[in-house]
Order: C-alpha cells, then sequence, then structure tokens
C-alpha cells in the first residue's frame, strides 16, 4: 500500500488536489504484489507563468521511481507523471523478470522500501552542502544504467553483483554510458 507525502509550493494542497494525486497513483499499486508500507513522495509546484510542476519520487528496494512533468495544468501533470512512472514500471519489471528466468530466480516483487541510492547534490567552492547515506544493492551494470536513467542522473554508485565491488556507472557526453570499476583490495 503506498502511503502520500503531498507537499505543494506556491500552492495550497487541497483535499481535492490530494484526491486526484492519491487516485491517480493508486493505479500503480496493481504493479506490486504483497505490498509493504512505501511512500510516494510528491511535489507540486506553481511558476509565475502559471505552469504547474508534478515531481513523484517512490523509493522501492533495488529501485527508485523518479518522474517530474510540467503542463499548464497541474492535474494533466499528474497524468502524465503516473503514465511516465507506469512505463518506468513496466520497463523495469520485463527486463528484471526476463533476467530472473534467465538466472533461475523467481519473479522480482518490487514490495519493501529501500534507502534512495542517488545523490543529486552540488558543490558550490568545495564545500559540502548535502551528504546522503546510500545502501548499495547487487545489481549489474544494465541494471544500475536503468536505475539511473530512470532517476533523471548521469551517474549511480552500485555493488557489482558478480564481483561484489563498488561500480559506478555513468552517462558520457556523446550519450554513451561509462563504467568505473574499483580495484578492492
Amino acid at each position: 500500500m503506498l502511503n502520500y507525502n503531498v507537499r505543494g509550493e506556491n500552492i495550497e494542497v487541497t483535499a481535492a488536489i490530494r484526491s486526484y494525486v492519491e487516485k491517480r497513483l493508486g493505479k500503480l499499486e496493481k504493479y506490486f504484489t504483497n505490498t509493504a508500507e512505501s511512500t510516494a513522495h510528491v511535489n507540486l509546484k506553481v511558476y509565475p507563468d502559471k505552469t504547474a510542476k508534478v515531481e513523484v519520487t517512490i523509493p522501492l528496494p533495488y529501485l527508485t521511481l523518479r518522474a517530474e512533468e510540467t503542463s499548464p495544468d497541474l492535474y494533466a501533470s499528474v497524468d502524465l507523471v503516473t503514465d511516465k512512472l507506469e512505463r518506468q514500471i513496466r520497463k523495469f519489471k520485463t527486463k528484471i523478470n526476463r533476467k530472473s528466468r534467465e538466472k533461475g530466480i523467481r519473479d522480482f516483487d518490487l514490495t519493501v522500501p529501500a534507502a534512495d541510492a542517488n545523490d543529486d547534490s552540488k558543490e558550490e567552492k568545495l564545500d559540502v552542502v548535502r551528504t546522503k547515506r546510500v545502501n548499495l544493492k547487487p545489481m549489474d551494470s544494465e541494471e544500475a544504467i536503468l536505475q539511473m536513467d530512470m532517476l533523471g542522473h548521469n551517474f549511480f554508485i552500485f555493488e557489482d553483483a558478480e564481483t561484489n565491488g563498488t561500480s559506478i556507472v555513468y552517462k558520457r557526453r556523446d550519450g554513451r554510458y561509462g563504467l568505473i570499476e574499483t580495484d578492492e583490495q
């Protein structure tokens, strides 16, 4: 079952808005079996030019679902974000289930919340302005790239399932991907 943390910037989150967000995001619950408690963090922003931006982050094990959309209509932005998240879930489950069948593992179950494995902090004057702790999840580089793309980040740190070492995938300027493997002794 999803819990909802709905925040508004430059907008009051009315009961009608909250109800609409919960109804639309509630459609995603059909993809989770044996659903444990998970929180959908929803941030609604309205800009001076009257456009509305909706950001949704749902931390799950091995995956953090994240999407954002901006449009002139707040409700349309909620619809677009829900559709984007649904596509991400289907893509991820298809890929994981295919890999699981190849390895003889049962279908992957998206049920338990996990720590957010990303860092979107920015540096100014070499001052650390944000610290984030992450639990590295074992996965291969393809799964890490998928996770990185879903988060909209340009790098992702993970534990390589084959070597048990810490690795980093990153997006190169030419649009392709790079992999950094550590030499842990």
